[in-house]
This record gives C-alpha cells, sequence and structure tokens, in this order.
C-alpha cells in the first residue's frame, strides 16, 4: 500500500526539467510563427494581392494576441497555468489550419485574428509557470534558457519557411504549428500537476470590450489614414474620438470593477510602470523589423526569401544569446544597468536600418537585426525578472501578462503605424513621380514575386524599387525614433533593485 501510495505521489509531482522542455516548446510554437509568416509574407501578398491589407495580416493577430493576453492571465491565476495554456493552444492550431486555407487577404486576416486570439495565453502563460517553479535567482538563468528558443526558431524559421515558399507552399508555414502545439499539450497533461484552491470567477469582459474598441479604432486611423480616408475627414475623426472615449471609459471602468483585467495597483510601483511602458515602445521596435525588414530584402534587394528570412534570423540569434547574458548580469550589475545596455543596442541597430539602401549587402541588414536582438534579450529578460520578483503567486500571472500585452499592444498599434507610414509615402513617391495611374500600392506586390518582375521593364521596376525603399526607409526613421524612446524611458528605470 506504500509502494502505491508512493508512486502516486510521484505521478502527480510537477518535474520540472521536463515542465521547462514543454513550456519552451510551446514558446517555441509561438516564436516560429513570428519569423516563418514574416519570411512567407512576400509570397503571400504575391499570390493573394491586395499590398494595402499588408500589415492588417500583423495588426489582426497582434490585436487579438494583446487584448486576449490579460484575461488569459487573470484566468491562469483562478483556474491555473494547464488548462488556460491548453485551450490557447488548440484555438491557435484552428486558427493556424484555417490560414493555411485562406484565399483572399480579407479570409487570412479574419483566420489570423483566430489564431491571435489562442496565441494570447502562450508566451505570458509560458513565462508564468517558470516564475511559479522556480526561485528569482534561478529565473534569471532560466530566462536564458527560454530566450535561446528564439535562435533556434531563428534558424530554423526562416530556413524552413523559405525552403517551404520556394519549393512547396506558403501554406504549410501554418500547418507547421499542428504537430509542434500536440506535443505541447501532451507534455502539460503528462508532467505539469498544479494544487489550484477554488475561486470564484471573476471576468472582466466588459473592460475587453472597451479594450478591444480603442486600440481596434485607433488602428483603423493609423493604416487607413492618408490612404483610403484624408487624414482631415469625418471617418477619421470619427474613429479618433472613438478611440479616445473608449479608452477613458476604459480606465474609469476599470477602477471600479471587483477583479479589473488590468489591475492598476500594480502600476503604482515605478520599476513595473517603466517596464510596461518601455514594452510597449519596445514593441513598435520588434514589429517594424520583423514586419518589414523582409520586403526591403526582396523587393529592393533582390533577394530570395531565404535569404530575407535569413536577415531576421541574426535577431532571433541575438536575442536568446543577450537573454542568457542579463539572467547572470541581473545578479550582478542589476536591472537598471543591464537594461540601459540593452536600450544602447536597439539604437545602434536602428541606427543601421535607417542607412539601408538598394546596393546594401543583406549582411548589413543582418547585422542591424542582430543588434535589435540584443537589445530585447537585455531588456525584456529583464523587465519579466524584475516584475516577477516584486508580485505575489497570485498576481504573477497578471502582472506578467499585463507587461507581455503592454509589447503586444506597441506591436499592434507599430504595425497599424508602421503600415500607415509605408501605404502613405509610397503614395506619395507615385504621385510626385505622376505616374500613380500607370503603378499603385498593388503594383508593389509584383516586386515581391521574380516571375511577375521579370515581365516589368527596367524603367518601372527601378522606379518601385526607389519608391518602395523610399516608403521603407521612413518607416525605420520611425523605428529610430521609438529606439530613442525607449532608451530614455530605462533611464527613469529606479536606481536600487526590489525584490
Amino acid at each position: 500500500m506504500e509502494k502505491i501510495n508512493l508512486m502516486l505521489k510521484k505521478s502527480t509531482k510537477t518535474h520540472r526539467p521536463y515542465v521547462l522542455a514543454t513550456v519552451m516548446l510551446a514558446m517555441f510554437m509561438a516564436a516560429i510563427e513570428a519569423t516563418i509568416v514574416a519570411t512567407a509574407m512576400p509570397a503571400i501578398v504575391a499570390e493573394l494581392g491586395d499590398f494595402s491589407l499588408y500589415s492588417w495580416v500583423f495588426s489582426s493577430y497582434l490585436l487579438m494576441n494583446a487584448v486576449t493576453v490579460l484575461i488569459y492571465g487573470k484566468l491562469s491565476d483562478l483556474y491555473g497555468r494547464k488548462p488556460v495554456l491548453t485551450f490557447g493552444i488548440i484555438i491557435f492550431l484552428i486558427g493556424s489550419i484555417l490560414c493555411g486555407l485562406a484565399t483572399t487577404m480579407g479570409w487570412l486576416i479574419f483566420f489570423r485574428f483566430i489564431q491571435g486570439f489562442g496565441a494570447g495565453a502562450v508566451m505570458p502563460i509560458a513565462s508564468t509557470i517558470v516564475g511559479d517553479i522556480y526561485t528569482k535567482e534561478e529565473r534569471a538563468k532560466i530566462q536564458g534558457y527560454l530566450s535561446s528558443v528564439w535562435g533556434i526558431s531563428a534558424i530554423m524559421g526562416p530556413a524552413i519557411g523559405g525552403l517551404l515558399v520556394e519549393f512547396v507552399s506558403w501554406r504549410f508555414v501554418f500547418w507547421l504549428n499542428v504537430p509542434l502545439g500536440i506535443l505541447a499539450i501532451i507534455g502539460l497533461y503528462l508532467f505539469l500537476h498544479e494544487k489550484i484552491a477554488k475561486k470564484k470567477p471573476s471576468i472582466d469582459y466588459g473592460g475587453a470590450v472597451l479594450l478591444t474598441l480603442s486600440v481596434t479604432s485607433f488602428m483603423f486611423v493609423l493604416v487607413e489614414g492618408g490612404v483610403r480616408w484624408e487624414w482631415i475627414s469625418l471617418p477619421i475623426v470619427s474613429l479618433v474620438s472613438l478611440s479616445i472615449l473608449s479608452l477613458i471609459v476604459f480606465i474609469l471602468f476599470e477602477r471600479k470593477v471587483e477583479d479589473p483585467m488590468m489591475p492598476f495597483e500594480l502600476w503604482k510601483q515605478r520599476s513595473i510602470l517603466i517596464a510596461n511602458v518601455t514594452s510597449l515602445t519596445t514593441g513598435v521596435i520588434l514589429i517594424g523589423l520583423s514586419s518589414f525588414l523582409p520586403t526591403f530584402v526582396q523587393g529592393v534587394m533582390e533577394e530570395k526569401p531565404i535569404v530575407a528570412g535569413l536577415t531576421l534570423t541574426t535577431m532571433s540569434i541575438g536575442w536568446p544569446i543577450a537573454a542568457t547574458i542579463a539572467g547572470r548580469a541581473i545578479l550582478k550589475i542589476g536591472f537598471r544597468t543591464t537594461s540601459i545596455l540593452g536600450g544602447i543596442s536597439l539604437i545602434l541597430g536602428s541606427v543601421i536600418f535607417t542607412m539601408l539602401n538598394s546596393s546594401d549587402s543583406p549582411i548589413f541588414a543582418a547585422s542591424g537585426s542582430f543588434l535589435i536582438g540584443v537589445g530585447m534579450g537585455l531588456t525584456t529578460t529583464a523587465f519579466i525578472v524584475s516584475i516577477q520578483s516584486n508580485v505575489e503567486w497570485n498576481k504573477r500571472g497578471v502582472a506578467t501578462a499585463t507587461n507581455m500585452f503592454m509589447r503586444n499592444v506597441g506591436s499592434t498599434i507599430g504595425a497599424a503605424l508602421l503600415g500607415g507610414v509605408l501605404n502613405s509615402q509610397l503614395i506619395s513617391f507615385l504621385s510626385r513621380r505622376g505616374i500613380e495611374d500607370e503603378l499603385n500600392l498593388d503594383s508593389t506586390t509584383i516586386l515581391l514575386d521574380p516571375n511577375q518582375q521579370q515581365q516589368l521593364s527596367e524603367e518601372k521596376r527601378n522606379l518601385l524599387q526607389e519608391g518602395l525603399s523610399y516608403a521603407l526607409n521612413s518607416v525605420y526613421w520611425v523605428v529610430f525614433l521609438f529606439a530613442v524612446l525607449s532608451f530614455i524611458l530605462i533611464f527613469l528605470l529606479p536606481k536600487k533593485d526590489k525584490g
């Protein structure tokens, strides 16, 4: 009888190394999605058309990811990490399958909403699980292991994505997630065992609706302003008003509701406040690189998809290397100094992108990508470890989710903002050249398809490449400004660490 009881105890004991491996697999699924889809996007838009909707493929995914991340964080504090993460992975896989079946850009964007709805659970809860089963000192080191996922996915993602696009179909880029997600679910149920105290569920759905309304309205303004609608027009003014009003009501609502999706009392701690705001600005930088760099390398530099993917790879190699270093640096030099070093790297990387032109080697672009990765690795690791060290278990899920929410909101707004800058600057370029009747936004998709590109006259090809280069250069100047803003914010972090 004692042997049976001993076996039962062992079977319900959490196996930390196996749980860590499972968490890394779930994160790998989300990480490879980021690099592999960006690599495939030029091929996707070349087949489905509607270049003006390019940024919406990223924005739709990021919007649902951003809004649901807080709800998932709260649910994980109520019901445990395992069931909520499992649910998120299942929805993510359904969205992935549907994305691979999309026949138009409109359907692809809709399916990306579904995919993003599930993705909101993956990264924050995976990080929270690590916060639960490891001590502060251990977490600093383990964060390096988690970030190594980005390096592995970076090497495999763009390479696999480039090969699939070139020799099979971009649709398999989405279907690749299915076996990964199934393995992650199996690992969770075999190795993670939680003891959760039953609580009365109290989910802030009202806050979620208000926040979604505010962010979505603002996104429409950023993407369509100056493209479909004039900046001073009834639709733009109405959407701006709706966005601001929804945000104000959201803030007032969150202060009165019993269990808010965004507990503002967490923001009273200076280190958490600065970490969250800086995560928003770095989110813009991240999406600016991952969304538009492949387009520059393929459309302007005339390189193959696999080469474009490899320029992104260096970012995801720099990220885990820096995160591993950050895990040790945090214990020696503190969160603030580690973050400052990351801020410097973000600025240096963004400077390289403002200097890119058609005659540059992809290696030059890759070097900028690497520096951005180093900056993200140093800052994100410092922020997550700092936040998890300053909150109790029952708030750790929502605290971690709030930080990732801010980065996701930054990426969501960044995708819309930078997509709007790209579209408006390209239209402006074509208009100044007096060729808007012959070439338009959708003509840009020709540059992203090698077969169609050959059918263009040399004059038109050069004009399109010049216009795309001009527009993307404007995008990267905006990225540089956000890098500078991030650096300034990091300096506001408290000099003494707590926790």
